[in-house]
């Protein structure tokens, strides 16, 4: 039992040993990779940092520029909304002063029709009803002097056909 024991001793110190080995193997790995990282860590803050300080540069100079272009387009749509409110108020106006513009001419051109139409009905009664009865009476003076010529040139024809052949010609 005791060579097992011495065995079991041999192999665990050996094994201690192989761990303790690795230990130190995995010990180097990481400082290596730690210096590797430090080195691409360095190199990029070398490379970013004049890039974030340019940007924080401009940041700097561009915010009161940025503030003042955002309190001008403030300024421009109050004012733009104003005006287009005024702009309504007046065109409102406008359109109900042309309105009644439109009622009122509509008034006087149906007053001015209405007064046309009287004139033209009162030209009818007084001129054309006394032209019409002179035309009538001419026209029977003509035909009772037509009648009596025919009577004494052709006692044979009817004076019934020779009206209305009269009346036809007067017709046409």
């Amino acid at each position: 039992m005791q060579v097992t024991m011495e065995l079991f001793i041999v192999v665990a110190a050996l094994t201690l040993i192989v761990q303790a080995g690795i230990l130190v193997l995995l010990f180097f790995q990481l400082r290596k990779t730690t210096e590797s990282v430090n080195k691409m860590l360095s190199d990029l803050h070398s490379r970013l940092g004049p890039i974030l300080t340019r940007t924080q540069i401009m940041l700097d100079e561009t915010q009161p520029r940025i503030a003042a272009l955002v309190e001008d387009a403030s300024q421009i749509v109050y004012l733009t909304r104003t005006q287009a409110q005024k702009f309504d108020k007046i065109a409102t106006e406008a359109s109900d002063r042309l309105r009644g513009q439109l009622v009122h001419i509509d008034r006087i051109l149906t007053g001015t029709l209405e007064a046309v139409e009287d004139a033209g009905a009162s030209v009818r009664r007084s001129f054309w009803g006394p032209v019409q009865k002179a035309s009538a009476l001419v026209q029977g003076i003509k035909i009772g002097l037509d009648v009596l010529r025919s009577r004494r040139s052709s006692p044979a024809s009817s004076p019934r056909e020779t009206t209305v052949e009269q009346e036809d010609e007067l017709f046409i």
